[in-house]
């Protein structure tokens, strides 16, 4: 049976593989074995267990496959939050926390006295990583997460359980048609305050669909007509049925399409549209006021 220390030094088949095989290595290991990472170097001597290395070498050969950490250990951290991922959803990037930031920053400017009534909706919640991460900020808020695919609505469920954040609603619900269905929800009709998405934005034609941790990754989730436009173009048209006058609706987009998403905004009447860069440099975040 491996030690730690020799299950460690297989981080080098994962070299061509990954940018991080150490680190990979690491959280794969850790996984296996049910300890910490710290745990690794504090007892490097320890002896995996048959079922232990059994999952350990599988997983190392998921890993030099190309499928996605968070995929083989079932977890991704956001905000700082322990999230469950599966290949249902979306895996949660660093990136899409610019969003979480932005609109925390709009929130700011809503008076004190009013922040009890905040109401929230993140459209295309997948894991419920956005919706949890906003909720967890104010446990007077109002979250509604929405999600079309069943599986990953019970995911963003499970985190939500986890989590403990009563705050939070999930509805499975085609962007918005869980509002306008269901009598008991019709009264959010122009209650939001601030609308958040994270949708299908990818050209299907896009050579990046080929290439790292997409491939593994839902296409329902990533792809969108009309060069990744489409169902930007969708939220925005239904959005001011739900916003509050002067409410915002804000999105994640790529990098090339902040110039798109603006005009769009503009077609259907809304104004103050400002455009916010990720860590990269690259325009990520356009958000715009009803």
């Amino acid at each position: 049976m491996l030690s730690i220390t020799e299950a460690l030094a297989l981080s080098k088949k994962l070299t061509g593989h990954s940018t991080s095989s150490r680190i990979d290595c690491e959280v794969i290991l850790s996984a296996a074995i049910e300890q910490t990472r710290t745990y690794l170097y504090t007892w490097p001597e320890k002896t995996l267990s048959d079922h232990q290395q059994k999952i350990f070498l599988q997983n190392l050969d998921r890993r030099i496959n190309g499928e996605p950490i968070a995929y083989i250990v079932g977890q991704k951290e956001f905000w700082s939050l322990p999230l469950f991922v599966n290949e249902s959803t979306l895996i949660p990037r660093p990136e899409s926390e610019l969003l979480v930031e932005v609109t925390l920053e709009l929130l700011s400017d809503v008076s004190a006295e009013c922040i009890p009534a905040v109401k929230i909706a993140d459209l295309g919640t997948g894991t419920g990583a956005i919706a949890l991460a906003l909720a967890s900020e104010n446990s007077q808020w109002q979250v509604w997460g929405l999600e079309n695919n069943k599986n990953a609505l019970e995911l963003a469920k499970k985190n939500q359980q986890q989590l403990d954040l009563p705050n939070v609603t999930l509805l499975l619900s085609d962007w918005f048609s869980a509002l306008s269905e269901k009598e008991s929800f019709q009264k959010l009709a122009q209650q939001f305050n601030i609308i958040v998405s994270n949708p299908p934005y990818i050209d299907i034609n896009d050579k990046h669909l080929q290439e790292g941790d997409v491939r593994f990754e839902p296409l329902s989730a990533l792809v969108a007509d009309d060069h990744g436009l489409a169902d930007i173009e969708i939220i925005i048209r239904q959005a001011s049925t739900y916003l509050l006058q002067s409410g915002w609706l804000v999105f994640e987009h790529g990098n090339q399409q902040a110039e798109a998403v603006a005009g769009c905004f503009k077609k259907y009447g809304f104004q103050n549209v400002f455009t916010r860069n990720d860590l990269a440099g690259h325009p990520r975040v356009t958000g715009a006021q009803l």
